[in-house]
C-alpha cells in the first residue's frame, strides 16, 4: 500500500536561524563543548605552526650550509607533532561525548513530546514515520552538532590563521593566493540550493521507507495468507528506487563541488609559484619564506573544503534538523489551560491538601459526566456527532450501540479526552472538562480494547502496568477479581511468563483477560470497553461477563458492545446513529418500542441460533 506522509514546507535556503536553535541543544553540556572549542583553536594553531617551523630551517640551511644546527628545529617540530596528537584525542573524547549527550537528550525530549500529543496528531502520521525522526534523523543532527562544530571552528581558526600569515609574510603575494576566496564562495552559493533540496527529498523517501517497512512487517501474516508477496516487494522497490535516484542526484552534486574546490586549490598554489618564484629571484623573498608560502597554499585548502564539506553536511541534515525540531515544537491541541496549571502549581505548593480534592482544586469524585449540545468533526471535515446530549450518574452502565460510523468511539474519546468538542461541552460535575486537569482526568480512566496491546514481558508487569507501585499481592488480587488467575497461574511460569512480543504468546481471551486485570488494578472512575467481546470465545466471554459485574461496580461504564446479549443488564442502552441518539433505555423498554434496537438484537439473535443448529449437526453428523 502506498504511504504519503504530511511533510512540512520548507525554505529553498539554508536556515542559518534553525541551526541556533539545533546547536542549543548542546550548551546544556559546557563541560564539553568548551573544552571542545577550545581543543579546536589550539589544534589548529599547531597545524598554521608547522610552515614556520619549516620556513626557519630551511632558511638556516640556506644561510649557514652544513654547518647549521637544526636540533632546536627538529625539538619544535617534535613538540608541535605531540601537541598535535595530544589535541586529536581530546577532540575525539569531547566530540564523541557531545555527539551522545546531544542524541540522548533530543530523543528523550522527542519521545516525551509524543507523551504529549492528542490522538489527532498521530492519525495522519505512520510508526515508520515518526520513528525515523526519533533515530536517524537525531543521529544525523548529533553528529553535526558534535563533529561539525569542531570541523568547522577548528577550519575558521586555521583559515584565518594562514591567511595572517600569508599577509604578515608577504602582503602581495598573499593577496594572490587568497583572489581564489571569492570564486570558491561563488560556487558554493550555487551548489546550495540543489543539494540542500536533494538532501530533502533523500530524507523525505528515507522516512517514506521506514514507514513502509515497519508497516510490512506489521502485516507480515495478512501478506502470506493472501499470497502478496511479489506486490508488496515490487511496491517497496519502487518506493526504494525513488530514494536510490534521489541520494544519488546528491551524491553526483556532491562529486561535482568537491573537485571543483580542488581545483581552486591548485590553481592558487599554481600563482604562489609563479609569483613567489619571481620575488625570490629579485631578492624580495627568501627560500624558506616561498617554502612557507607553498607549504601554506596546500593547507590553506583543506580547511576551506573541510568547511564545504560541512556545509554539504548541514545541507543534508537541515532536513533532519527541519523535522525533528518540528516534533520538538509542535504544540499539543489538548492540555491543561493556563488557569488549570496555575491551580496544578498551587495543589504542588500546598502543605496539606483535602482528601476529596483532585489536583486541579475540583472534587475528586466523579458524580456525573454531561453531554451538552456537544458537535464533533475530524479536521478531514467529516461530521461525527451533532447536538448530542447525554447524562451518567456513577455505578450506571452505558452501553452505546449502532452501525459502524455512527460515532461511539468518538463519544468514549470525547470522555476521555483523547479528542475534544467543536462545539457544546463535555461536563464532570457540571464543569467543563476543559477546566479540569488533563493528567487527572486521564488517571481515572479504565480502557479495554477490542485488541489490547500487552508489552513483551512478565504477566505480572502487564497487569502491574495499570498502577506501578502495586505489590505482587494487589496484582494477583486483581487477576483474581476478573477470573484471569486460573490461566495464568497454568502458564509455564505463572505470573512469571513472557507474554511475547505484543503479548503473542497469548490467545485474545487471555489477553483480553490480563487488560481486565490491568485496567482494575488502576482503580479507574470512568471504565470504558469498545468491542472488548467481539472477537472472543463463548467461554472467555462468559468468565469477562462474570468479570464485568465486579469491573462495573460504583464506577461510570461505557460499553461498545458487538454481541448485543453482553449488554443486556445495562442499565441505559444508547442506540447512535448519524452522531444522533435515535432511541435510548433499558434492554426490556427498547425491546417493547420495537424499533431499532429490537431489530439488531432479534436479528443477531436468529444468526446466532442457526449458527449454533449447524454447529449441533456438525457435532452429530461427526459421530456418526
Amino acid at each position: 500500500m502506498s504511504f504519503h506522509p504530511e511533510e512540512d514546507t520548507f525554505s529553498s535556503r539554508v536556515d542559518w536561524r534553525l541551526w541556533g536553535q539545533v546547536f542549543r541543544h548542546a550548551l546544556p553540556h559546557r563541560r564539553f563543548v568548551i573544552p571542545l572549542a577550545f581543543t579546536s583553536v589550539l589544534i589548529a594553531g599547531v597545524d598554521s605552526s608547522f610552515a614556520l617551523v619549516t620556513r626557519a630551517a630551511v632558511d638556516a640551511v640556506a644561510a649557514q650550509g652544513a654547518q647549521a644546527s637544526l636540533v632546536g628545529h627538529a625539538l619544535v617540530y617534535g613538540g608541535l607533532t605531540v601537541g598535535l596528537a595530544v589535541g586529536v584525542w581530546l577532540f575525539i573524547l569531547l566530540a564523541g561525548s557531545v555527539a551522545n549527550h546531544v542524541s540522548h537528550d533530543i530523543r528523550r525530549d522527542g519521545f516525551a513530546r509524543l507523551q504529549e500529543l492528542e490522538f489527532a496528531f498521530f492519525d495522519t502520521r505512520s510508526t515508520g514515520w515518526l520513528v525515523s525522526r526519533l533515530t536517524s534523523d537525531c543521529d544525523k543532527l548529533a553528529r553535526i552538532i558534535s563533529w561539525g562544530f569542531l570541523d568547522c571552528l577548528w577550519a575558521i581558526c586555521l583559515v584565518l590563521m594562514i591567511a595572517f600569515q600569508l599577509l604578515r609574510l608577504d602582503w602581495r603575494l598573499g593577496l594572490v593566493v587568497l583572489a581564489v576566496v571569492p570564486p570558491l564562495l561563488l560556487v558554493s552559493a550555487r551548489f546550495q540550493k540543489s543539494m540542500l533540496l536533494s538532501a530533502r527529498e533523500t530524507r523525505k523517501f528515507n522516512s517514506m521507507i521506514t514507514a513502509a517497512f515497519t508497516e510490512a512487517l506489521g502485516g507480515m501474516r495478512t501478506t502470506k495468507t493472501l499470497a502478496r508477496e511479489r506486490e508488496s516487494l515490487g511496491e517497496f522497490t519502487g518506493l526504494s528506487g525513488r530514494m536510490f535516484d534521489a541520494s544519488l542526484r546528491n551524491a553526483k552534486q556532491s562529486a561535482l563541488y568537491v573537485p571543483i574546490v580542488l581545483t581552486l586549490g591548485s590553481v592558487a598554489g599554481g600563482l604562489a609559484l609563479w609569483a613567489g618564484g619571481a620575488r625570490l629571484l629579485e631578492g624580495h623573498m627568501t627560500i624558506g619564506t616561498l617554502v612557507a608560502f607553498l607549504f601554506y597554499t596546500g593547507q590553506f585548502f583543506y580547511p576551506v573544503n573541510a568547511i564545504a564539506n560541512t556545509l554539504v553536511q548541514m545541507q543534508g541534515a537541515q532536513a533532519a534538523g527541519e523535522r525533528v525540531l518540528g516534533l520538538l515544537a509542535t504544540d499539543p491541541r489538548i492540555k491543561d489551560s493556563p488557569a488549570v496549571r496555575e491551580k496544578l502549581a498551587r495543589h504542588a505548593a500546598a502543605a496539606s491538601v483535602a482528601a476529596d480534592r483532585a489536583p486541579d482544586g475540583h472534587e475528586h469524585r466523579i458524580r456525573t459526566i454531561e453531554f451538552r449540545d456537544v458537535g464533533f468533526s475530524y479536521d478531514t471535515g467529516r461530521k461525527v456527532l451533532e447536538n448530542f446530549n447525554l447524562t451518567v450518574r456513577a455505578g450506571q452502565t452505558v452501553a452505546l450501540v449502532g452501525p459502524s460510523g455512527g460515532g461511539k468511539t468518538t463519544i468514549v474519546s470525547l470522555v476521555s479526552r483523547f479528542y475534544e468538542p467543536t462545539s457544546g461541552a463535555v461536563l464532570i460535575n457540571g464543569v467543563d472538562e476543559r477546566e479540569r486537569s488533563l493528567g487527572w482526568l486521564q488517571s481515572q480512566l479504565g480502557i479495554v480494547l477490542q485488541q489490547p496491546h500487552l508489552f513483551r514481558g512478565p504477566v505480572r508487569e502487564n497487569i502491574r502496568y495499570g498502577r506501578l507501585t502495586a505489590t505482587d499481592a494487589e496484582v494477583e488480587a486483581a487477576a483474581r477479581l476478573v477470573n484471569a488467575h486460573e490461566f495464568i497461574s497454568a502458564l509455564e511460569k505463572g505470573y512469571d511468563t513472557d507474554v511475547g512480543e505484543g503479548g503473542n504468546r497469548l490467545s485474545t481471551g487471555q489477553k483480553q483477560l490480563v487488560s481486565f486485570a490491568r485496567a482494575l488494578l488502576a482503580d479507574p472512575q470512568i471504565f470504558i470497553m469498545d468491542e472488548a467481546t467481539s472477537s472472543i470465545d463463548t467461554e472467555t466471554e462468559q468468565l469477562i461477563q462474570a468479570a464485568l459485574r465486579t469491573v462495573f461496580r460504583g464506577r461510570i461504564s461505557f460499553v461498545i458492545a458487538h454481541r448485543l446479549s453482553t449488554i443486556r443488564s445495562a442499565d441505559v442502552i444508547v442506540v447512535i446513529t448519524k452522531g444522533r441518539i435515535e432511541e435510548a433505555g433499558t434492554h426490556e423498554e427498547l425491546m417493547r418500542r420495537r424499533g431499532h434496537y429490537h431489530a439488531l438484537y432479534t436479528g443477531q439473535f436468529r444468526h446466532e441460533q442457526e449458527e449454533r443448529l449447524l454447529h449441533e449437526v456438525g457435532d452429530t453428523t461427526a459421530a456418526r
